[in-house]
């Protein structure tokens, strides 16, 4: 998440300290200024910044012994010239691989998403392809995203379709891309509720929301799924499914914020159109948090 002040600033000394409670509870990767972190109201001045916070904290946490988290800023657009602004920054900041979520709104053709992915990644950064055909109107298919991925710097892909035939194919068909491409492809989960689902059929981890409040949790989730004992992970995943459910209840990242603010990780501060909860929604948020034992931190 991205928090803000009550007076609409990013708030630094709360973005530092979630950082740092992410860390602590175990994860492999941090990604700032994603669909969580409200990317489309903060600024270009603002993401560079909070690029280079959260890279400094995770320098430290190396400094101390930590073993390396990565860090993945959220650097995608509907404007190929902005995103490679973004992924500017975002190397200068010391980032180690960039999101960049499909162009939305302006509905581009499966060839113009080859040659926007393609241009990105000839920036020299890293990159993981991020498909949420709900939020942007087009879905990436397969067949482009098995061409755009031979490309050295497109290495892996967050599936947030929530089809998954379709996740299912692009597994299926990257043992034949790793051999032809010459390197690893990651495929990860864009939906908490499909992370184990995604895993059993070998899918690598997730980009989580829920996350944002139980990093130890799904932390572990992972890594036993990882080492293939699905009916222990199959225990965490039915524990939280209720959680992973309810913090949609309203477009994310507003349930998610709401429950972080109640445990103290930051202020109910949005930058309109995102704004509060309506009261009912406040009350059943509330109710989740008592069935989780969601505390003040």
């Amino acid at each position: 998440m991205t928090p803000f002040t009550k007076e609409g600033a990013v708030d630094e000394v709360a973005l530092r300290k979630m950082v740092q409670r992410q860390i602590a509870g175990g994860v492999t990767g941090i990604v700032p200024v994603g669909t969580t972190g409200e990317s489309p109201t903060t600024t270009t001045e603002e993401d560079a910044k909070i690029f280079q916070i959260v890279v400094e904290e995770r320098d430290k946490a190396v400094g101390a012994g930590v073993p390396k988290v990565m860090v993945m800023a959220g650097a995608g657009s509907n404007s190929t010239h902005e995103a490679s602004e973004y992924i500017s920054n975002a190397k200068k900041a010391g980032v180690d691989l960039c999101l960049i979520v499909s162009p939305y709104y302006n509905k581009p053709t499966q060839k113009g998403l080859r040659l926007h992915y393609l241009a990105l990644a000839d920036l020299g950064l890293p990159i993981i392809v991020y498909n949420i055909k709900g939020r942007t109107g087009v879905n990436i298919e397969t067949d482009t995203l098995m061409e755009i991925a031979k490309h050295p710097m497109i290495v892996g892909v967050k599936e947030a379709s929530g089809d998954m035939a379709q996740i299912k194919e692009v597994l299926r068909r990257r043992d034949e891309l790793e051999k032809e491409a010459a390197k690893e492809f990651t495929v990860l989960s864009g939906d908490d509720g499909l992370t184990l689902e995604v895993m059993k059929n070998g899918g690598d981890g997730v980009v989580s929301v829920a996350g944002n409040l139980i990093p130890s949790e799904l932390s572990e989730m992972v890594r036993i799924a990882l080492g293939g004992n699905f009916d222990e992970a199959e225990k965490l995943n039915e524990k939280f499914t209720r959680l992973f459910k309810d913090i949609f209840v309203e477009t994310n990242p507003i349930p998610v914020k709401y429950i972080a603010s109640k445990m103290g990780l930051c202020d109910l501060a949005f930058r309109l159109p995102m704004c509060e909860p309506e009261e009912k929604t406040k009350v059943y948020l509330e109710e989740t948090m008592k069935f989780y034992n969601l505390k003040g931190v």
